[in-house]
């Protein structure tokens, strides 16, 4: 018994070193599929760099929710989303120079984040005790990554690789919920003043409220609850661009106002 959980332990570990190496480098990594068996392995491969990053000093500010359309879980096998932290040095801000050179194949996907203003601990939670738990709303452009060369992963790859976290921006106006329809927030991106993706809040789960009552009954019970001040990364709105140096995207949602994400030339 104790051999099978040192051989479960050292194949975590050369899973996270894999991805790790592949962020240090900027050389994407073969998928680590062949090292994590399943989800909770793949959580356990995730926790590995994310106790590095703290060692290292980085601060936590915030999560991401993935997978969370429906199309994509089909796609990749699966039937609910997954979660990655979100760090200070991953937040670039509105309008100003995002470094193409700090990501191995960028993606731009516009997104709602949920600033929360009280704690979500315990749980599980209802609608109502998120609602009251999210203090505003901003547009979002979140800067999807992958480690994993030409982003050929499945459910394991990207919660090992931090859900695919990259980078962030976040807009600059917060907006109270009430009497906010997130379900029906219609979202226009354009590359350039040229319109690459559209869609709706009802994308995301179905309303990206959903996503985080899913992830406070995720993390409620865990060393690492939501927290009063973190972001959450709800989920994509429409279909996600591949993101080239010196592009200008802008998002724009119903109700939320736009956000820029301008990527140094």
């Amino acid at each position: 018994m104790h051999d099978e959980w040192s051989e479960a332990v050292n194949t975590r570990t050369q899973a996270a070193d894999r991805l790790l190496e592949a962020a240090r480098s900027g050389k994407p990594c073969a998928p680590v599929r062949d090292l994590v068996g399943t989800e909770h392995d793949a959580y356990a491969v995730q926790e590995i760099n994310t106790r590095r990053a703290l060692e290292e000093g980085r601060r936590p500010v915030g999560w991401k929710v993935g997978i969370t359309n429906l199309e994509v879980q089909r796609q990749l096998g699966t039937d609910r989303p997954d979660f990655g932290m979100l760090f200070a040095d991953m937040s670039y801000l509105d309008g100003l120079p995002v470094p193409t050179g700090r990501f191995l194949q960028p993606r731009a996907e516009a997104e709602i984040a949920l600033v929360l203003g009280r704690d979500l601990e315990g749980g599980p939670f209802t609608a109502a005790e998120v609602i009251r738990a999210v203090e505003f709303a901003l547009p979002a452009i979140e800067i999807a990554d992958s480690r994993v060369a030409g982003w050929d992963i499945t459910p394991a790859d990207t919660i090992a690789d931090n859900a695919s976290g990259g980078a962030f921006v976040l807009g600059n106006t917060p907006v109270s919920l009430t009497g906010l329809d997130l379900r029906q927030a219609a979202m226009t991106m354009t590359r350039d003043e040229r319109e690459v993706s559209t869609g709706s809040g009802a994308a995301c789960l179905g309303h990206p409220l959903n996503a985080v009552v899913w992830l406070a009954g995720a993390l409620g019970r865990t060393a690492r609850p939501l927290r009063a001040g973190e972001v959450v990364l709800t989920g994509t709105l429409g279909p996600v661009v591949p993101v080239e140096p010196g592009d200008v995207f802008e998002a724009r949602v119903t109700g939320l106002g736009s956000v820029r994400a301008v990527f140094a030339p």
